[in-house]
């Protein structure tokens, strides 16, 4: 067991005391912005969020939180699930904020194209993902969670199996399940 996951589990077991986390940020520092990073390349050139800001905001919104509806996590795969879809979570936010009428949302919607991804996202392509990420959650939660470790995470087959304790090629073929739901779905909202 390395020693975030053993951190971890102190946390969850409540006997660490305050200082749990603050020593699991220092460990986690690194690959928290480099996830943030992959994240806000997607968006457009002109993002005032930058990455440390990123990787602060959500770190306080998984640790940060007061009993009883504090999250808890089963390891470290578990833990950046968390972390990219808090990621994930603060950057719809801030589309939304973008979207509304005050900021200009009324203009036309723009779809997401799958081809796009990796590419500069605009925050009408974020929030249909998002809508349609929603929907996914519904009908297939666990379709969903490899849509958000693999597209907004950036993680690798690889990475992605390991965190969600399957095999690569379970992962392989669930991932283009969900990008031909996904697109479908978004494009049936044209």
């Amino acid at each position: 067991m390395n020693e975030v996951t053993k951190i971890l589990r102190t946390a969850e077991s409540g006997t660490g005391g305050e200082n749990v986390t603050e020593k699991l940020l220092p460990l986690l520092y690194d690959e928290l912005r480099r996830l943030a990073a992959h994240q806000l390349a997607g968006q457009r050139p002109g993002q005032t969020l930058q990455a440390t800001a990123l990787v602060h905001e959500a770190y306080l919104r998984l640790v940060g939180q007061d009993e009883p509806d504090r999250q808890h996590w089963d390891g470290r795969g578990h833990f950046f699930a968390a972390a990219a879809e808090s990621m994930r979570r603060i950057l719809i936010d801030r589309a939304r904020q973008k979207q509304s009428l005050k900021r200009g949302g009324d203009q036309a919607r723009a779809t997401w194209d799958e081809s796009k991804v990796g590419d500069a996202a605009t925050p009408e392509e974020i929030l249909a993902v998002d809508e349609a990420l929603t929907k996914l959650t519904r009908e297939d939660p666990d379709l969903a969670r490899i849509v958000n470790l693999r597209y907004f995470a950036g993680m690798t087959v690889p990475e992605t199996a390991t965190a969600l304790g399957v095999s690569p090629s379970t992962v392989d073929r669930q991932w283009s399940c969900a990008r031909a739901w996904l697109f479908r779905e978004i494009n049936e909202r044209r």
